[in-house]
């Protein structure tokens, strides 16, 4: 069974950068699609970036296309959410998720999920 842990969330000024860090253990993540999603208050969670297993394939909602940037180190069994020029609408629990399936991760079908991260962007 895989574990996710997600770390790296703060409170940030807007502007700032960030960078969120999931480590997996357990099986390797080599087999899984791997994503991010978030949930602000009183809002449902919502797809952010995901990257496939061999890293060629990425995909970003628009919201973040152009300032987020998701990452794999399959060696180290880690996925990273580089994030630039957040916005206050940013803010969020951020979550790392695994998926076998890599088209069925972006529609939140996934395997496993971490326990998230909060990001508090500040105006």
């Amino acid at each position: 069974q895989v574990q996710l842990v997600e770390f790296g969330g703060g409170v940030v000024q807007a502007e700032d950068s960030l960078t969120l860090s999931c480590a997996g253990s357990g099986p390797t993540l080599t087999n899984y699609a791997m994503g991010w999603f978030r949930q602000a208050p009183g809002k449902e969670r919502e797809f952010v970036a995901c990257i496939s297993q061999n890293k060629r394939i990425t995909n970003y909602t628009g919201s973040v296309e152009g300032r987020f940037a998701i990452s794999r180190d399959n060696a180290a069994n880690m996925v990273y959410l580089r994030m630039n020029s957040l916005k206050p609408e940013d803010s969020a629990v951020y979550y790392c998720a695994a998926s076998s399936l890599f088209t069925n991760l972006r529609g939140g079908l996934c395997d496993y999920w971490g326990q998230g991260t909060r990001v508090t962007v500040s105006s």
